[in-house]
């Protein structure tokens, strides 16, 4: 029968205050679920949530290794770096900061930025459940429960195009 594939679900306070988790089933290889979250950004991430913008941004990437960078290229091959990998397991597990605050402003020291946690688990022949676990959000400072909430439907958006980007591949 046809492939199934589930939205972003379950997106909910976690039990601490400053923390948003979300879960989809993508049908795809956790190493396939992986390198689309990881190699194919451009594909899925929403411009408008980008410094560049629509029609402008040159590419989205994550250097794939810890302590590498995720960065935007916009405009005349301009770079803007916006996290770090904190934690790079393969078809597992990725962590990295989000260095980007509440006013959209870089925010250069990763301790005051949250951090992100993706976890990849097969579910099935070909499938994936996929867990975003966004977190420390109160190292946000004072907006921190406003950009938790903002960034609930976000990340909804977000991981629908990255859902429906693994099943264009899927084929």
């Amino acid at each position: 029968m046809g492939q199934e594939t589930t939205g972003p679900t379950d997106i909910r306070q976690d039990s601490e205050r400053f923390s948003l988790r979300s879960s989809l089933l993508v049908p795809a290889t956790p190493e396939d679920a992986f390198a689309v979250f990881t190699q194919a950004m451009t594909d899925w991430w929403v411009t408008e949530y980008t410094w560049s913008g629509p029609g402008v941004l040159a590419e989205l990437g994550m250097e794939p290794r810890a302590g590498g960078m995720l960065y935007e290229i916009g405009p005349y091959g301009f770079r803007s770096d916006w996290g770090r990998v904190l934690t790079w397991d393969p078809h597992r597990r990725l962590v990295f900061t989000w260095q980007i605050g509440a006013d959209r402003v870089p925010v250069p020291d990763p301790s005051r930025a949250s951090e992100v946690e993706v976890l990849f688990h097969p579910d099935g022949p070909g499938r994936t459940r996929v867990e975003v676990e966004h977190r420390h959000f109160d190292r946000h400072g004072d907006a921190a429960e406003g950009y938790r909430e903002a960034l609930t439907a976000g990340w909804h958006e977000l991981l629908s195009r990255y859902a429906a980007t693994v099943v264009g591949g899927a084929g």
